[in-house]
């Protein structure tokens, strides 16, 4: 095992928010649960109506990996994930959507910049570079394009997908991120805070098997329009002293040992993806 490997084993705390889906959170968790260095997997039951929360305990029982983080009422997914990132130990933090429309499989790529101490942040590119993806909404897709214009108007980054739902992120810089928005704000919010702190961004190409509203998808129109606002008030109207409540440091470590191994070590981890790309 390589000393990369060995920084890392068990370092990996996975955030899941969830809402009422019951039928796929299972098989999400198994998955996950797959996954290299993990340390732990955080789910966050938004006020689900269904039977998520059991299916959850249920798994927990035999998994001590898995904790489960109820809040009493559906606050929306930026509130769940401020629960879970608070609860997290991991030295790196990523979302995992529990609808399955992103491949728990992919998580080791999405993170391998951070583990080679290359990058302090990555995002799960859908654009990027053109993998499995489920034809669905035009209009969702000209909305993406739009919306990850006018950020990187505003950041000066040329990001390819703001609104992924795969983002990782060094432990602490999650953690001491002050996350005040609504709803679907995280994503927006996240990418401004990252953003003003100057750390090494990297975007990897992902897989997206996206849902019809029938089958589940919870995103409208309005809460496009909110993101529009969003994109300008974190980016004009928040400093960078308020986007933190202790300042994460300016530096990979302790990362760093992991720069000096060499593309064939960092390569022999499962499951790693070569092809990201760094703003």
């Amino acid at each position: 095992m390589s000393e990369l490997s060995h920084e890392y084993d068990s370092a990996l705390s996975v955030v899941i928010p969830v809402y009422n889906e019951a039928a796929t959170i299972g098989s999400v968790i198994e998955q996950v649960l797959k996954v290299p260095h993990l340390l732990e997997i955080i789910v966050v039951d938004d006020g689900s109506t269904d039977a998520t929360a059991a299916v959850v305990e249920a798994i927990a029982e035999s998994h001590p990996q898995v904790q489960l983080q109820r809040l009493e009422n559906n606050s929306g997914k930026t509130a769940a994930l401020r629960a879970g990132f608070a609860a997290t130990r991991g030295g790196i933090v990523i979302v995992q959507d529990a609808d399955l429309e992103y491949d728990p499989a992919e998580i080791p790529g999405v993170i391998e910049p951070i583990l080679q101490g290359r990058a302090q942040v990555v995002f799960g590119s859908r654009f990027l570079v053109r993998k499995a993806a489920r034809v669905l909404y035009f209009y969702h897709y000209v909305a993406n394009k739009f919306l990850t214009l006018l950020s990187n108007l505003l950041t000066n980054l040329n990001m390819t997908d703001i609104e992924t739902g795969y983002k990782a992120f060094r432990g602490d810089i999650i953690r001491e991120m002050t996350i005040v928005s609504k709803g679907f704000g995280f994503e927006v919010e996240a990418t401004a805070k990252v953003a003003k702190l100057g750390v090494p961004i990297f975007e990897v190409p992902i897989s997206y098997y996206g849902r019809t509203y029938a089958e589940g998808k919870k995103i409208f129109f309005s809460d496009g329009l909110m993101a529009l606002w969003l994109i300008v008030r974190f980016n004009l109207f928040c400093s960078l002293q308020s986007s933190f409540r202790k300042m994460p440091q300016q530096t990979t470590e302790p990362l760093a040992r992991a720069r000096a191994l060499s593309t064939a070590e960092a390569s022999q981890i499962p499951g790693t993806n070569s092809g990201f790309r760094s703003d």
